[in-house]
């Protein structure tokens, strides 16, 4: 098997030995593409790699010989097109499977793959192709993307070619012709042009909560990093099928749908939709024998609403979630209907799976689990020293002895930035936790979104989690609200579940259910009620916009 070239240990009895023996060794000159598809492909070429199919009935199974013929195919073209070692080249692709052979055929030349989501505007994209100076955008024949695209074009000066991935239209390359008429060998590159460890392989633009979107950029070795997020975390099984929700334009994508799960011996499953349908997604699972399974609390809290015994869920091994702290609800009631333990995890677009559930370890609803093997990782207060048990503060991942592998190398073109995060060999994430008696840590929430009331700190997850149990709440965000004696108070802004009516009799009634359900001074003093919640357009709650329009409001 593939995995054992890299790793020192495969099996564990342990969290403890897991902790301990569980190493990667790096080769050099690490290339995906080359080192793990074509290698499986020259090994086991009839293994599959990916099983694909969309919400119109279409479906298709890839191997991995298949994965090495067309992405060789797909880097004939490019580098025909004068793409090389170091360009930079942006995929607005969905779900479709040509984000596959498109990503394989850039790890191949060396070329820098910008992920990205179909639901940039034209500013958005501007901004993209400036910031990290993009060659060549490849995306999917969607009118909106292909409309905002020419509209970015004549502001964008380092932008070539605009490729469709199977479409003819005025002013752009139609990819399938492209990659029908290239060879079907590319080998690998030497000298000069072949890439090392250190090179750039990815860049991810983050969904801008506070301020324009940052570029993180990663180098070659990072789908190792992801072994663990695969293997050890989402327990994805050698044959099995893997299964993540994600869009292929987010840091998600890289965590389920590709690296660890292939480097692992999984396949992957992939399903293209345009509407989220909870029933849809449960009979993919069914129909296609899915084993493994990872998705945000979002969509396991719409999951367990369908009726669950419809559905043959009998393949299904290991279900993992992450993204937000999972409900301890949604936990229980999933384990009542599956049998299934969810397993929750946490990293950011910066890392990898950096704190995790694993197999060893009995989950505790809500929490993160343990520090990863390889990330040293500790709980500060304001003034760096470390926590003590059940205090809160940030959580800092300390690199001075090594760096994770798989971490990324700092954010592209903007040293500063990486500085002022990453100073002296510390890395501070921004996210607040608190850790129990066993080890385990606890979200609380970004360290900007905590509200100190009355000398309280008061996490907005925590006030969160207690209204979603109400039926009344479908969707809710907290955040501070300037107050003149008790420095914040909490405010909670609510979507309301159908046959709701907002008003002054229901806020109270969430109020006091949040009393019961958690500390009492948690409670929100205000409840406002809306029919939307701003978000990023990757789908995270924009907190400092209401905080923002909270001040104006108080300030009035």
């Amino acid at each position: 098997m593939i995995l054992e070239k890299y790793l020192e240990q495969t099996d564990f009895e342990s969290y403890e030995n897991f902790r301990s023996g569980f190493e990667i060794k790096i080769p050099q000159n690490f290339n995906f593409a080359y080192d793990i598809v074509d290698k499986t492909a020259a090994e086991t070429p009839g293994k599959i790699a990916m099983v694909w199919c969309d919400d119109k009935g279409n479906e298709a199974v890839f191997t991995f010989e298949q994965m090495k013929y067309y992405s060789s195919k797909a880097a004939c073209y490019f580098k025909s097109l004068g793409i090389g070692k170091g360009d930079r080249v942006m995929l607005i692709l969905k779900r479709h499977f040509s984000y596959w052979f498109c990503t394989l055929a850039l790890n191949r030349i060396g070329a820098v793959t910008i992920p990205a989501t179909h639901l940039l505007s034209a500013k958005d994209i501007v901004y993209r192709n400036n910031a990290a100076d993009i060659k060549m955008i490849v995306c999917v024949p969607d009118p909106f993307v292909m409309e905002h695209i020419e509209e970015a074009e004549s502001q964008s000066p380092t932008l070539k070619y605009k490729v469709l991935t199977d479409c003819d239209r005025e002013g752009w390359l139609n990819f399938s012709k492209g990659m029908e008429e290239s060879p079907a060998e590319f080998p690998r590159p030497a000298g000069d042009d072949a890439v090392g460890n250190s090179d750039t392989m990815l860049l991810y633009f983050t969904s801008g909560t506070t301020g324009m979107p940052k570029m993180v950029s990663h180098d070659f070795t990072y789908p190792l990093g992801h072994v663990v997020t695969a293997k050890y975390w989402q327990g994805v099984l050698n044959g099995g099928l893997h299964f993540t929700i994600a869009d292929t334009g987010w840091a998600k994508s890289a965590w389920g749908k590709i690296y660890g799960q292939w480097i692992s011996g999984s396949a992957v499953m992939t399903y293209d939709y345009d509407k989220f349908v909870p029933g849809d997604i449960l009979s993919v699972i069914e129909k296609y024998g899915v084993t493994t399974f990872c998705a945000p609390p979002t969509i396991y809290r719409f999951l367990i609403k369908e009726d669950l015994t419809r559905y043959d869920l009998g393949r299904l091994k290991n279900c993992v979630v992450a993204g937000e702290p999972l409900n301890p609800e949604v936990y229980r009631y999933f384990l009542e209907k599956t049998g299934l333990k969810l397993m929750e995890g946490y990293g950011q677009t910066e890392c990898t799976v950096a704190i995790a559930t694993y197999p060893w370890m009995e989950p505790k609803p809500g929490s993160m689990g343990k520090p990863t093997p390889g990330y040293d990782i500790d709980i500060v207060d304001e003034s760096g020293n470390s926590c003590e048990i059940g205090y809160e503060g940030e959580i800092v991942i300390y690199t001075s002895r090594r760096k994770p592998v798989g971490m990324f190398r700092g954010y592209y073109r903007d040293d500063e930035l990486t500085r002022s995060v990453w100073p002296d060999g510390i890395y501070k994430t921004g996210d607040m936790a608190w850790r129990d008696e066993d080890g385990y840590f606890w979200f609380v929430g970004r360290a900007d979104d905590i509200i100190k009331s009355s000398g309280y700190r008061i996490g907005p997850f925590e006030v969160e989690s207690a209204l979603i149990e109400h039926p009344a709440v479908l969707e809710c965000a907290v955040t501070a609200v300037p107050d003149p004696d008790r420095g914040q108070i909490v405010k909670a802004t609510v979507i309301l579940s159908k046959g709701y009516t907002p008003g002054d009799e229901l806020a109270k009634e969430l109020q006091e259910h949040v009393k019961r359900v958690t500390a009492p001074y948690k409670y929100p003093r205000i409840v406002e009620f809306v029919n939307e919640l701003p978000k990023t357009i990757s789908g995270k709650i924009r907190r400092v916009q209401i905080r923002e329009e909270n001040e104006q409001v108080s300030g009035e």
